[in-house]
């Protein structure tokens, strides 16, 4: 039993005082006042209940295995992750990029992991089980080096065929739907046609298509044309990753993509979006490359910075890059995988570039090439008044675009972004309490019914009698995110029970070691 709390119902009304009683994982009344013996009693006076975060874009894989409990996620109030997105999932696996995916487990945390289906990545991930409940998207970048490799080539009808076949079998075995990453090779090298037919068959088993578009800067307004095609010609529900406007000079393009995205869902479109709810993106430095010269991976990267006809024009391409952005100063090294270079973490480009006598450019290839393409980075691309502007759009739900992480052991890596740490609670702290930007009945929302509705989520991100008893007790006068650009590995304040599926997960702010988190397939 919950008593006394101030209750938000998770559909941006007003609270209300009410009595939450809790059987057998889902709730069986919510009232005023409840006269039923508890086992139980949680005393929220002075607090507010809401249903559990869910958290619609994370990144989340083999570190469930690793932590079970799901530390940096739960301590923000999140009971549900979405992961899969940006086109990446290790999932389904072949000799293409299985070897891939297990080898980054163990040198990131050193333990070997292994599957190959998304059936038997589910079934490790239950037995014996999680603190949090999960579901995850089919990456379009790992289907495509799953059947043809890494390469920029078209599919021919046999390899669309064999895509087709695959993704088929991990939509059978739970897949929410396709995800694609098209900023990054290989999904970029895929025309609109393949993304269309490959959803049609998401379509036709009630599956979703979420997608980190082809462009966020120069191209920003025909990226979102290209994801409103795929909606039409697929006829599939389409969720607009992380929406944002890179780059100073693209800057005035969000008021209108804002507009054009409106628009459609007057029209009864079905599209979600979301986004973090900082200025500052997180990708590998890759990402400051061309896209040709990112075809073949990371050995073929390697290859063409270390030759000096193409390293010229790769040279020319990262500088514009890096002034189209404002300067190296707005990139910062988040993680390196070598322990050599792990001193750079933390530093700017231009920083490093200073220390080393070497020009941006020539500090990057030097990083990558030692690193083996193993760095990841923080960039300082965005706008205040933008973001503004995004996230309080009535359609937009929050997501943290991360990784479930720990202060301590394996996962205790890097210098990650702070929205690893701090995204849910900095909504309700930073932008609802303090900035006004909406109420906090909207803020919890965008955070619940919201996302659930827009993942089709059933009994989830609502307090009702018979839904399932996913839910965050937290002090509105002082949550708050902690994490840092400098210092990002730091749980937030202000989060004093989370329960999920009817289990007490954390309590006074201390993990209980509770696991009873549900693998969320789509469907059911």
């Amino acid at each position: 039993m919950i008593q006394n709390g101030l209750v938000y119902i998770g559909d941006g009304k007003s609270p209300i005082r009410a009595d939450i009683a809790i059987r057998e994982g889902k709730i069986i009344h919510i009232d005023r006042s409840v006269h039923e013996h508890a086992d139980t009693v949680i005393d929220a006076s002075g607090l507010a209940v809401s249903p559990g975060f869910i958290d619609v874009h994370s990144h989340t894989h083999a570190e469930l295995l690793i932590n079970r409990q799901a530390e940096s996620k739960i301590r923000q109030g999140v009971t549900t992750e979405i992961s899969g997105n940006c086109g990446m999932s290790p999932y389904p696996l072949s000799g293409h990029n299985e070897k891939t995916w297990h080898d980054r487990s163990e040198q990131l945390f050193g333990v070997r992991t292994s599957w190959r289906t998304l059936d038997e990545f589910f079934r490790q991930l239950e037995d014996p089980g999680i603190s949090i409940n999960y579901g995850t998207f089919t990456g379009h970048g790992d289907l495509r080096i799953s059947v043809m490799g890494n390469t920029g080539r078209a599919p021919d009808r046999v390899g669309l065929q064999a895509m087709i076949r695959q993704l088929e079998q991990t939509l059978d075995e739970g897949s929410l739907g396709l995800s694609t990453g098209l900023e990054y090779a290989p999904g970029s090298f895929a025309e609109t046609e393949e993304l269309v037919t490959l959803c049609r068959a998401v379509s036709a088993r009630g599956g979703r298509y979420a997608s980190h578009m082809r462009d966020e800067g120069d191209y920003l307004e025909e990226a979102v044309g290209e994801v409103i095609r795929i909606c039409h010609e697929a006829d599939i529900p389409v969720q607009i990753s992380h929406l944002k406007a890179c780059n100073t000079p693209n800057w005035h393009k969000a008021d209108t993509v804002i507009a054009r995205i409106q628009e459609l869902i007057d029209l009864e479109y079905p599209i979600g979006v979301d986004r973090y709810p900082y200025t500052a993106y997180g990708t590998t430095l890759e990402i400051f490359l061309p896209l040709w010269s990112r075809e073949g991976g990371t050995e073929k990267i390697l290859e063409r910075l270390e030759d000096a006809g193409t390293c010229e024009k790769i040279r020319d391409y990262t500088d514009m890059k890096i002034a189209h952005m404002g300067g190296a100063d707005r990139i910062l090294i988040s993680y390196v995988s070598h322990e050599n270079n792990r001193h750079w973490e933390g530093y700017s480009v231009e920083k490093g570039a200073r220390e080393t006598g070497l020009s941006p450019f020539e500090f990057i290839k030097k990083l990558m090439i030692d690193d083996q393409n193993g760095v990841e980075i923080a960039g300082f691309a965005m706008s205040d008044e933008n973001t503004e502007k995004i996230l309080s759009s009535p359609w937009v739900s929050i997501g943290s675009d991360s990784v479930t992480w720990a202060p301590y052991g394996a996962l205790n890596v890097g210098n990650p972004h702070p929205r690893d740490y701090g995204s849910f609670p900095r909504v309700l702290g930073h932008y609802s309490r303090d900035k006004k930007l909406f109420p906090l009945e909207e803020a919890i929302r965008k955070m619940t019914s919201l996302p659930a509705r827009q993942m089709g989520l059933k009994k989830r991100g609502l307090l009702e009698k018979g839904y399932f008893a996913d839910l965050v007790i937290f002090d509105p006068v002082h949550v708050a995110d902690t994490a840092t650009f400098v210092n990002p590995k730091q749980y937030p304040t202000g989060i004093h029970t989370v329960i999920v599926n009817g289990k007490i997960v954390l309590q006074k702010g201390r993990h209980t070691g509770q696991l009873p988190g549900k693998i969320l397939r789509n469907g059911e």
